[in-house]
């Protein structure tokens, strides 16, 4: 005998709104972490594949190219975004980016990832699938902080629309086949990105290690940051006039100065209880090695000790790469009422990057540049894929609280 299903079967609107109000879609930090990790596992295989030569590269750009586009501007710029609208709702109170809209901007990320591994001149989508993101990520943004005049965050909208200039001139570059301005566009994105850190780190740093070590106060350095806000401007714009403009100017000493005084931040931040603490020495080693990479992609001007791509490398991969993992650790477990205390495997996952960002820098010469590119491929994609396998089903969850966010 086979019961009758007196259930009636949901209807289209009900089925809209359940999707809509699913947990994946409540905060931005949920889909755009995730679909962020994703692509730093997927696209670093596909490298690794074209490294290897087990997967061909038709595109009338060099793969280096595309590489360096869609670790900047398509996983760091994704979770950039992810990170500050999160943080935005908690600056100012005002709801931030869910449900359908924020769907929305996860599918015009989704599809510019696949026009750009698939592009081919003139690149007129890439270009309007990048640039829709960014428009929409930088006013949404900036009608948020605005709405409660939360002038304090108005510095990261500038700093946000230098970074989809950057992204839009790059892409403009490769469809006119003048891919050395193309790279040095990535370049001047590096940097972009290492004053977006500088910001951020002067924020969240101090208060994650007071908070996580449960000192009194945060250790406060106004005047430092102040002065690295000038000298990392400034070096952004001596880069541009030398490498640009074709002027005399020499970036080098103020991109030394710049890693310098990070390091000099980083020794007031010190605590010597942050090493028994993950979430804290992988963030702590990260800015470390953020700065280290500056210091050594300023001196490549003077000296060809250590290459500058291979200075670059440590910022990208050990600086905004484990900083990245580090920060998503941290905001995924705090944003979803569980307790700070992260899974095993995810200190192993900030080891993976660690490493990754060193053979990737300093052992080209030794084993040779493509072995080390290979390798270091293969280890960040499994840190990162470690990130997804304990992370994934946390931030498609609701919060362990039972309240909406």
């Amino acid at each position: 005998m086979t019961l009758l299903n007196l259930e009636e079967p949901m209807s289209d609107t009900a089925k809209w709104y359940q999707l809509q109000h699913t947990p994946l879609l409540m905060l931005a930090f949920r889909p755009l972490f995730l679909l962020g990790s994703l692509w730093a596992c997927i696209a670093m295989l596909l490298w690794f594949a074209i490294l290897t030569g087990n997967l061909s590269w038709s595109n009338s750009f060099p793969a280096t190219l595309w590489h360096a586009h869609e670790m900047l501007f398509g996983f760091a710029s994704a979770i950039a975004i992810g990170f500050l609208f999160t943080a935005a709702k908690n600056w100012t109170g005002v709801s931030t980016l869910n449900g359908w809209p924020l769907l929305g901007l996860c599918i015009i990320w989704i599809s510019a990832r696949i026009v750009a591994f698939s592009a081919d001149q003139p690149l007129l989508w890439l270009i309007i699938l990048q640039g829709a993101f960014w428009l929409i990520a930088i006013c949404h943004f900036s009608w948020v902080v605005l709405q409660v005049h939360n002038s304090k965050n108005y510095l990261f909208v500038p700093v946000l629309a230098l970074l989809a200039t950057l992204n839009l001139m790059f892409i403009v570059m490769l469809s006119q086949h003048a891919f050395e301005l193309a790279g040095l566009l990535s370049q001047m994105a590096v940097l972009g990105f290492t004053l977006l850190i500088s910001i951020l780190g002067s924020r969240v740093v101090p208060f994650f290690i007071s908070r996580g070590l449960g000192l009194p106060q945060q250790q406060r350095t106004p005047k430092l940051d102040k002065l690295l806000m000038l000298v990392s401007l400034t070096g952004l714009g001596g880069f541009f006039a030398h490498h640009f403009l074709q002027l005399t100017v020499v970036p080098g000493y103020l991109l030394i100065l710049a890693g310098l005084l990070h390091l000099i931040r980083a020794v007031m931040w010190f605590q010597y209880r942050i090493f028994t603490v993950p979430l804290l020495w992988s963030l702590y080693l990260a800015y470390l090695m953020m700065a280290a990479g500056l210091v050594g992609f300023g001196a490549a001007y003077f000296s060809s000790v250590w290459q500058a791509k291979d200075a670059l490398h440590l910022i990208t991969v050990g600086g905004m790469g484990m900083m990245i993992l580090a920060m998503m650790s941290r905001v995924a477990l705090g944003h979803t009422a569980r307790p700070l205390t992260p899974h095993p495997l995810i200190s192993v996952a900030f080891l993976l990057i660690a490493l990754s960002a060193l053979i990737r820098s300093l052992l080209g010469e030794h084993i040779g540049p493509h072995m080390a590119w290979q390798l270091s491929a293969l280890i960040w994609s499994a840190g990162f894929a470690l990130f997804v396998f304990i992370y994934g089903p946390m931030l498609m969850r609701k919060r362990a609280d039972g309240r909406r966010g």
